[in-house]
């Protein structure tokens, strides 16, 4: 994810809250601290089931919000997570991929990262806090892989139908331009994993599905297999300062990540922060923390201030097929919403998965 949706700051706070749609303002507007709800779990056509090793392509805006970092660190922590590769998207994605490559190399692995989309299908402006990658020196001389990121996923999941596992945890640019490429992708790819969005009306908009709105409609339009995490969901945890005592023994990966955590937590001007994508990591690791919704589709607004904003609506028993609105994202019955998690064992998660990378497991 990118900096815009924390919890709400106090009336005391000199940062925007990221409620509109500027470009200039962060959009992880400071979360709220809300209680889990314990909904229970809605029977369903079932996304696949976990199994012994998941093959996985991460895609990732790293580098502006530390969370992005975060949940890299973890993937590479995760028993069973076979991380095929990373791509970047969202502004400047080679300096991202040069990142994942470093966060690779301080876990001791060769990970195969490609620069994809930087500019959204949208229009709008990139946000860019000023500060991704600045405390990684000599990050100009992280190589990556040439070619295209987005002719690289194609192949990949069309090499293994039904086998390879999509996690997006920035901007869905890249994935709307997959899609484009070959629209068996949304059968090709056995799940996509998304974090984004606000279901629950607290936030209007959430700077993922913001940031390129049109390629989040083209997503859900789509009909890919999809489990959505959302703002309401993952701002139930936080990273406090006792979680970067325990990363601080993560070696060389821990003493980095800490660092970028710091420098998080002064950006916001707070000694916590919302691990949104880790969370979404999880979801799809750890499928006994989380209650899923039943089927339903995603509908993306994609005109005026509300630009991005997120509606997830359950099919029903009659008319589930005709649920699809042209242009606005909605093919029926595909996507599933994470609506609960224990919060106290995915933060315990989180951070044993990171310790375990940065110990080369």
């Amino acid at each position: 994810m990118s900096p815009v949706d924390r919890p709400v700051p106090s009336a005391a706070s000199s940062r925007p809250v990221r409620t509109g749609p500027s470009p200039a303002e962060p959009t992880h507007t400071k979360h709220v601290h809300t209680e889990p709800t314990h909904t229970k779990e809605c029977s369903m056509p079932a996304v696949p089931a976990a199994s012994a090793s998941r093959a996985v392509i991460l895609d990732t805006d790293i580098g502006t919000d530390v969370d992005d970092a975060m949940a890299l660190a973890l993937l590479l922590g995760l028993p069973g997570a076979d991380l095929l590769g990373v791509t970047t998207v969202y502004g400047d994605t080679e300096l991202r991929a040069r990142l994942a490559r470093r966060y690779g190399a301080l876990a001791a692995r060769d990970l195969r990262v490609r620069a994809g989309a930087g500019a959204t299908l949208s229009g709008r402006e990139v946000w860019w806090a000023g500060h991704e990658g600045s405390l990684h020196s000599g990050l100009e001389k992280e190589s990556y892989e040439d070619g295209s990121a987005v002719e690289w996923m194609v192949r990949t999941a069309a090499e293994r139908p039904g086998q390879v596992d999509v996690l997006a945890i920035g901007p869905l640019t890249n994935i709307a331009l997959a899609l484009d490429a070959d629209p068996a992708f949304a059968e090709n790819v056995r799940t996509l994993w998304v974090m984004g969005g606000s279901f629950d009306g607290a936030e209007r908009t959430e700077h993922n599905f913001r940031s390129d709105a049109v390629a989040a409609a083209r997503v859900f339009g789509s009909g890919i297999r999809t489990v959505v995490t959302g703002l309401e969901v993952t701002r139930r945890v936080r990273v406090l300062d006792t979680h970067l005592r325990e990363l601080k023994v993560a070696g060389p990966l821990g003493a980095a990540l800490v660092a970028d955590i710091d420098q998080w937590w002064k950006f916001w001007d707070e000694q916590w922060n919302v691990p949104h994508d880790p969370v979404a990591v999880l979801s799809l690791a750890r499928p006994e923390l989380f209650t899923l919704s039943g089927p339903g589709t995603v509908r993306i607004e994609l005109d005026g201030e509300d630009a991005g904003a997120s509606t997830f609506v359950p099919d029903t028993a009659q008319g589930a097929a005709q649920d699809t609105v042209e242009g606005t994202g909605g093919a029926a019955g595909r996507t599933r919403l994470v609506l609960d998690l224990d919060a106290e064992a995915v933060a315990e998660e989180i951070v044993r998965g990171i310790v375990a990378a940065g110990a080369g497991r």
